[in-house]
């Protein structure tokens, strides 16, 4: 006689069947893309075909070239300033819509900054090179004042706009609701205690906050590092970036091998970036301190 199943059983088995399709997800659109890649990046070219191989030429061949650092640096550096920047700008944006505005006035934020999110990240980057050309908008404005004209584009100050443009949303959404859910009584008793506007954000805001704000400056590091547009449209590509990079070696000779090198490197660094702000924000992975 069939032992019947017990409520705990019924319950594991059920909450197993709800998170199957996360699991079959991840493993048809990252785990298994990722291996593809990594398992390239071993291949070789043969008369501009991919050839299956194992040959440790490809990465031998990149991180061996000075050039190939360089972008990572520079790569790394523009994402970690994007995501200071949008950080510190997004701050006082949301820091007034989560404790100063009327919820009607909230709601309508929140609306406004979700609406880039339907329009085409190509075409608003696009638009910034009407603004930001040395014939535009901006340099107009500045001669009318007797100033410039300022070279903001194909630099790092072009990339940057770009990159604010993607992330900055985005940034500023995960900060509201971060800052919506600190509990009011601890700035009300910090208030009581004779604390000034500042004071209060700084030791009891941000902290209360802290894991909401570390998470909306990884999302923006992960998508300047990885984003192609703005480096390539308003940076000028000079110096590359990684995807640049990517793009550059797969035009050279069909160099899918050596572009699966840079590729492989960039998803090690945005693991262990991730990992590294989860454990800032919870001390650990998956648990508060």
């Amino acid at each position: 006689m069939a032992k019947p199943k017990t409520p705990r059983r019924l319950i594991d088995g059920f909450a197993a069947f709800w998170a199957a399709p996360s699991l079959i997800w991840q493993t048809a659109f990252f785990l298994a893309p990722l291996l593809v890649l990594v398992s390239m990046s071993f291949w070789v070219v043969k008369n501009y075909r991919l050839t299956p191989d194992f040959v440790l030429s490809n990465w031998d061949r990149m991180f061996t070239r000075d050039y190939f650092w360089k972008a990572y640096v520079h790569t790394f550096e523009l994402a970690l300033l994007v995501a200071v920047l949008a950080s510190v700008i997004a701050f006082p944006a949301a820091h007034y819509l989560a404790f100063k505005a009327k919820p009607s006035t909230r709601r309508w934020a929140m609306f406004l900054l979700i609406t880039p999110f339907f329009t085409s990240y190509l075409v608003r980057v696009y638009s910034w090179k009407i603004i930001l050309s040395t014939e535009g908008v901006l340099n107009v404005v500045f001669g009318w004042l007797g100033l410039g004209p300022f070279e903001m584009l194909n630099n790092t100050f072009g990339a940057c706009v770009g990159y604010l443009t993607l992330c900055l949303p985005l940034v500023m959404l995960i900060q509201l609701f971060a800052l919506s859910n600190v509990n009011r009584d601890l700035i009300g008793a910090a208030h009581n205690l004779g604390c000034g506007p500042l004071k209060t954000t700084l030791t009891v805001t941000i902290p209360a906050a802290r894991v909401g704000l570390i998470l909306a400056a990884t999302f923006a590091f992960i998508l300047s590092f990885g984003d192609y547009v703005s480096p390539a449209y308003l940076g000028g590509g000079k110096p590359p970036t990684m995807s640049i990079l990517i793009v550059d070696q797969t035009k050279s000779g069909n160099n899918w091998p050596r572009a699966s090198v840079v590729a492989v490197t960039m998803v090690v660094t945005l693991i262990v970036v991730l990992f590294g702000s989860l454990f800032a924000a919870y001390g650990k992975p998956g648990g508060r301190k």
